[in-house]
């Protein structure tokens, strides 16, 4: 809304045309999130507290977390009301990608806002059940792979199929439409529960996030530019580049929530946070052709995920075959593994950061190295 308004003020004050560059929209996004973030989260939290809606704890799990019961959770709302308030103000409403990132983000949201509705207020335990939490997901996941697959139609701007494998020139797998439609779904739902997974400790999710946001936000402006693209070997996406002003809402709104999402925490994201920003990242991640990019600057997530996979199959496989459950990891998901190793929580949190940032400097070198 703010966009229209400048270009219709720069028809007759040219200083308003500035407004137009992508790059200083980007950072504006970046700074509203923010500032909606830290002014509406107090308010979040009074909220919240208001309504009782406090965190459950397992009580199988590290004994200082036991101190975090009752906390505020269903954070991750403040997150998608910066988020969604920004891209309105200062995206390009008319791009389609910009539609289809945020309404899998809020849709992928509402699903998680009544998981934990459930759970919290309901004092279900089990919240949405697994099998309706995973048919909304596949709905929104396979609707919005089905639209970026054949949008094209009325757009002119056939979707780029191809796998592309960075640090190489030349490689690059066709999938098709259908292959396209397959591997989109399978990466907006698996980072969406990938990123729900990590989310155990106090800032360990968000900051991960908002440096992957960032990141992508490169890799949309130029997989948006018709000259970069074309300099840097990566496909040619035109519209990408908008999904900048969303990229930059995220971080933005994730390090206004890391400010009362650090340790101690006043107040945990839920799963209404968690499962919309993984989901952000991987509708985003397919649109800019980048899968495999956020595969590995999304590694923190992905041994999360593959922690919990490796420890319920094998306790499940011991005990069919001895009668008894054993686990390789002394608790699942990951991080709790190394609590119980005599980590501190801080800890844990800062050196997954470390890991994160490393990995996505990793990943923004295949810009240039291939």
């Amino acid at each position: 809304m703010l966009l229209l308004f400048t270009q219709w003020l720069a028809q007759d004050v040219r200083a308003f045309s500035v407004f137009n560059y992508l790059t200083l929209r980007t950072v504006l996004s970046a700074m509203t999130a923010l500032v909606f973030s830290l002014a509406l989260g107090p308010r979040v939290i009074r909220w919240l507290a208001a309504k009782k809606i406090g965190q459950a704890v397992r009580t199988d799990g590290p004994q200082t977390h036991l101190v975090k019961s009752g906390t505020p959770t269903m954070g991750g709302v403040l997150i998608l009301i910066a988020i969604a308030l920004t891209t309105l103000l200062w995206g390009d409403l008319t791009n389609r990608y910009v539609w289809t990132v945020l309404v899998v983000t809020l849709g992928f949201g509402i699903v998680g806002w009544y998981d934990d509705w459930k759970k919290v207020v309901y004092r279900d335990p089990n919240g949405l059940a697994a099998r309706w939490k995973f048919f909304w997901q596949s709905a929104l996941g396979l609707g919005a792979a089905l639209f970026l697959a054949f949008s094209h139609i009325h757009s002119g701007n056939p979707p780029q199929t191809e796998l592309i494998v960075p640090f190489f020139k030349v490689i690059s797998y066709p999938l098709g439409i259908w292959g396209f439609v397959a591997l989109t779904y399978l990466v907006i739902v698996g980072t969406s529960n990938a990123v729900n997974l990590t989310d155990g400790l106090d800032g360990l999710a968000i900051m991960p996030t908002v440096m992957i946001a960032a990141a992508f936000a490169i890799f949309a402006y130029v997989a948006g530019s018709a000259v970069y693209s074309r300099y840097l070997l990566l496909p040619y996406v035109p519209g990408a580049g908008e999904l900048c002003i969303l990229l930059g809402a995220i971080a933005g709104a994730g390090l206004g929530f890391l400010w009362f999402n650090a340790y101690p925490a006043e107040v945990f994201m839920g799963d209404v946070g968690a499962l919309s920003l993984g989901a952000a990242l991987g509708c985003v991640a397919v649109i800019v052709r980048q899968e495999i990019v956020l595969f590995i600057m999304g590694g923190v997530f992905v041994v999360e995920t593959l922690s919990v996979m490796v420890q319920v199959s094998w306790f499940k496989y011991t005990r069919k075959k001895y009668g008894e459950g054993r686990r390789i990891l002394l608790m699942a998901p990951l991080h709790h593994h190394f609590e119980k190793s005599g980590w501190k929580e801080t800890q844990v949190v800062v050196r997954f950061w470390i890991i994160t940032i490393m990995l996505v400097l990793f990943g923004l070198s295949t810009l240039k190295l291939r």
